[in-house]
């Protein structure tokens, strides 16, 4: 089950652009936490606060305490970061609100554990396919991250989706037949040996004079 974290947050009532380059000016982040039952609010957070809960999570898909002011805190889920394309700091934060009782989606790292015997010991490679899977379930039920042991896994073996072993209450979204990974044969290189210039030319072709050619001095 992921474990829920809390994390303050302030309302926010300036939007726009300048209003954004003030709140970075201040070392905040703009926010907005939405939901199926409620208005869009917009938020901001501290950028210290939450690059040090990204840094310490598995995922950007997370549960989190809302704590808004003085308000009774809220259950949300980390729906979307978006990071600057350089220097990757969070440039705003998405938030879907849920209720205990009702059924998220979201998208949950698969990991590995073990070394795959075709691996080890065929050469083989592990291609990985899916590197988050998509999962429904309830709040509490919400893994931190999908591992699969691939130790006895040999070369053409894969997993499905359908093979994964998901917690109790969760449940893919995926398609069964989907190939999480598999055990790819070893690739084999085709040394080509190198053509002689004179070959790869071709035969020289000497055009025969035309009779009515006379040399000329």
């Amino acid at each position: 089950m992921a474990k829920q974290i809390k994390l303050a947050a302030q309302a926010r009532t300036g939007l726009g652009r300048s209003a954004v380059t003030k709140l970075k000016m201040q070392g905040l982040v703009p926010a907005v936490v939405y939901g199926a039952k409620q208005e869009a609010e917009h938020l901001q957070l501290s950028a210290r606060e939450i690059d040090n809960v990204l840094a310490h999570a598995t995922g950007e898909h997370f549960l989190v305490e809302l704590e808004v002011g003085g308000a009774a805190n809220r259950l949300a889920l980390v729906q979307e970061v978006q990071h600057h394309p350089v220097t990757r700091k969070v440039l705003h934060v998405d938030f879907h609100a849920v209720a205990a009782d009702e059924l998220l989606h979201a998208a949950i790292i698969v990991e590995t554990t073990g070394e795959a015997a075709g691996v080890k010991t065929g050469g083989g490679i592990l291609e990985i396919q899916i590197h988050e899977l998509e999962v429904e379930c309830l709040p509490k039920d919400l893994p931190d991250v999908i591992r699969l042991d691939v130790s006895a896994l040999n070369i053409g073996d894969a997993i499905h989706v359908k093979d994964v072993q998901l917690p109790e209450g969760v449940k893919a979204r995926a398609d069964g037949e989907l190939t999480v990974l598999r055990i790819a044969p070893p690739t084999v290189v085709v040394e080509v040996a190198p053509v002689a210039a004179a070959a790869a030319a071709g035969p020289e072709v000497i055009k025969e004079k035309k009779a009515d050619e006379k040399e000329t001095k």
